[in-house]
């Protein structure tokens, strides 16, 4: 049975409540009409219509399958033109911002479970600070982000904020490695590698500032664009840096912060989309990161946790 088919008939028949009228809409004659109508009706094992000579009407299981109806329909429509832009290469896609220091595993693991959820899209993704994504959501370049707070996020959609502890990264022959935690104050004296303050400045600005709350002043801060820079200023034993969870290296090891001092506040952010496809599209990408960053990069839910907007200010001196 062409249940498609006989689907457009019953919704036709249903809207006219008239064959006459639903057969010359569908651009048939009524005999054939009736016939798909009994048809569905047998498959069914219910009757979808009471018919009189006077008046066609739903009955209660025809009232019931309606809105289904229309609403299968609307998808098979949805899939044959989908079917019709990929013949054309017209395929869309999604453009996504994500820190540099994210991690390999994490973005193949946003990659990977994308493109299972939807392969008829194409995931543009670009390695960008904060502030860039920032500024190229508003500009209309990215579609969405993950980013770091605190930021600008006036005219954008928020997702939930994660939480995700800092540690330090230290040479694996310093003395503070032998502890199972350090302490930010016993950082004094060591230099800090830390990524541009112009990738993310609120951000910068509060690492900073709880350093100094907590005892550490660093005698020079270095910018380290990417982290494999911040691993060889910490290899060579001129600096220590602030890093997420991270695996040991040879010649390198990473130790939590005791009491958690610092944490990374990141959420995905995206700008409104008028077309209701390309919204479906970021809502899915938005919906995907945030099942991929909680799995992968150990993030946790921050309920409740305020959303601060911030205006970019002057560096705060700490620059090498």
């Amino acid at each position: 049975m062409n249940l498609v088919g006989h689907l457009n008939c019953f919704v036709v028949v249903a809207e006219e409540l008239h064959f006459g009228h639903a057969a010359e809409r569908l651009g048939m004659a009524q005999p054939p009409l009736s016939q798909r109508i009994q048809r569905l009706e047998k498959e069914l094992g219910v009757r979808l219509f009471e018919r009189s000579s006077r008046k066609v009407e739903l009955t209660a299981p025809g009232r019931l399958l309606l809105e289904d109806a229309r609403e299968i329909l609307t998808r098979v429509d949805r899939v044959y033109a989908l079917a019709e832009r990929a013949r054309l290469g017209e395929v869309g896609e999604v453009r996504a911002g994500l820190p540099s220091d994210l991690g390999g595993p994490i973005v193949a693991a946003l990659i990977a479970a994308f493109r299972q959820h939807r392969p008829d899209l194409r995931l543009d993704l670009r390695e960008t600070g904060t502030a860039e994504q920032i500024r190229a959501l508003a500009e209309g370049a990215l579609d969405a982000g993950i980013v770091r707070h605190p930021c600008d996020t006036r005219d954008l959609e928020l997702g939930p904020m994660l939480g995700q502890p800092v540690g330090v990264l230290l040479p694996a022959d310093s003395d503070l490695a032998a502890s199972a935690e350090v302490h930010l104050a016993d950082l004094t004296g060591h230099d800090l590698a830390v990524f541009p303050r112009e990738e993310a400045p609120g951000t910068y600005d509060e690492l900073l500032a709880a350093c100094r709350r907590h005892g550490y002043a660093p005698p020079a801060v270095h910018e380290a664009r990417h982290p494999q820079f911040a691993l060889g200023l910490v290899l060579s034993g001129t600096a220590v840096a602030l890093v997420a969870r991270t695996d040991d290296v040879a010649g390198a090891t990473w130790r939590p912060l005791l009491g958690e001092p610092l944490t990374w506040r990141t959420s995905c952010v995206w700008r409104r989309a008028r077309d209701p496809e390309q919204a479906r599209a970021i809502a899915d990408f938005t919906a995907i990161a945030n099942a991929v960053l909680p799995r992968e990069a150990g993030m946790t839910p921050l309920d409740g946790a305020p959303v601060r907007r911030v205006v970019q200010r002057p560096a705060s001196g700490f620059l090498a």
